[in-house]
Parts: structure tokens; sequence; C-alpha cells
């Protein structure tokens, strides 16, 4: 089932991502440069808008398959590097 589309500018109510990440971080330079929404386009009509549980964002999967690639890990380590920098 595709995820119900959140609008949302703001990331967080004490702070920005932007703010605390270094603008020379990589993966933050790769963040700015990558249209995510042609993603979205090409990738949300291969899910069904009403059957089965919500999956996560899109942005979210491309987001894992970048950095696994980027990195050169696995499918459970490129997971394990994103909770932890988002726990």
């Amino acid at each position: 089932m595709q995820a119900k589309k959140k609008i949302s500018n703001q990331s967080s109510f004490f702070f920005s991502l932007e703010d605390t990440l270094s603008a020379r971080y990589s993966l933050y330079i790769l963040n700015n440069r990558v249209d995510w929404r042609l993603f979205e386009i090409a990738v949300s009509p291969m899910y069904c808008l009403d059957n089965g549980c919500p999956v996560k964002p899109i942005r979210l999967m491309v987001s894992l398959l970048i950095m696994k690639h980027i990195r050169n890990v696995s499918d459970e380590s490129a997971v394990e590097q994103w909770d932890r920098f988002n726990g």
C-alpha cells in the first residue's frame, strides 16, 4: 500500500537537520543534488493505493540504496547505519 503523503517543511520542532550537518558532508551534498520527485513519480505507480501495509517512504528506500552502494555495504549494514544516525 502506498504511504500517505506528509507535507512538512520543518524536520523537527527543536532543530533543522540542515543546520546541524556540515554542508561538506557527502550525503548532505548528495541530498541536495538528487531530484527526489523523479523517484516518487517513477516508483509510486508500482504501489497499490488501497491494499496491504503502508510502505516506507520512497525517498528513504532510494536513500538507503544509494548509501549501500556508496559505502559498499550489505542491506543490513545500510539499515543499521541509517538507524544509528536517526535513532
